[in-house]
């Protein structure tokens, strides 16, 4: 769900629809047959990521690195088979979510992602949270301090994931009291 800033009372919600239905609106567009079960459907304000398991390879492989390789390709020819009718159901995604529409696939071990958006995230950031960056820039972690950054927010969402969880549970009992509350515009 979109949120912008109120300014003193805090936050509010954006201009975006909501996408609470994202999940049942794609379960019933995308074809029979594409994936093993329900699609996984995960949304932000600027994105929802569609996610879905492919049937399992039922050959056997001589190590990992063989099936890991026989996964990429099973899964890059998912890609290349259904674009045009992914393109056409992002379409009409991002037209009734006003929401860039990015797809991905799993099989096995393997998931990958097609074309994801990557949102500029601008921060002001003190000298110890500087260095932090900078000593994983240094030794090589990553690249530049923005890589940085995105590895060090995925390594908490990694070991947060039960507290970030809550936590959305949280925001949206409280977006849900702010709706039923009074109309003070």
């Amino acid at each position: 769900m979109g949120r912008g800033w109120k300014g003193r009372g805090g936050w509010q919600q954006g201009e975006v629809p909501s996408a609470d239905d994202a999940a049942g609106w794609f379960g019933g567009r995308l074809p029979d047959g594409w994936f093993t079960g329900a699609a996984q459907v995960t949304v932000d304000r600027e994105e929802i990521v569609v996610v879905g398991e492919l049937p399992a390879l039922t050959d056997e492989y001589e190590d990992d690195a063989a099936r890991a390789a026989a996964e990429s390709g099973r899964i890059s020819r998912f890609r290349e088979e259904t674009r045009d009718a992914r393109i056409e159901i992002a379409r009409q995604a991002e037209h009734r979510y006003q929401r860039k529409v990015a797809w991905g696939a799993k099989i096995g071990g393997t998931t990958e992602l097609f074309t994801t958006l990557s949102a500029p995230v601008m921060t002001r950031l003190r000298q110890p949270e500087r260095l932090v960056l900078d000593t994983l820039v240094d030794s090589g972690v990553a690249r530049s301090r923005s890589e940085a950054l995105a590895w060090a927010v995925r390594l908490v969402g990694q070991h947060a994931d039960s507290w970030l969880g809550e936590l959305r549970e949280a925001m949206s009992k409280v977006d849900d009291l702010r709706a039923k509350g009074p109309d003070l515009g």
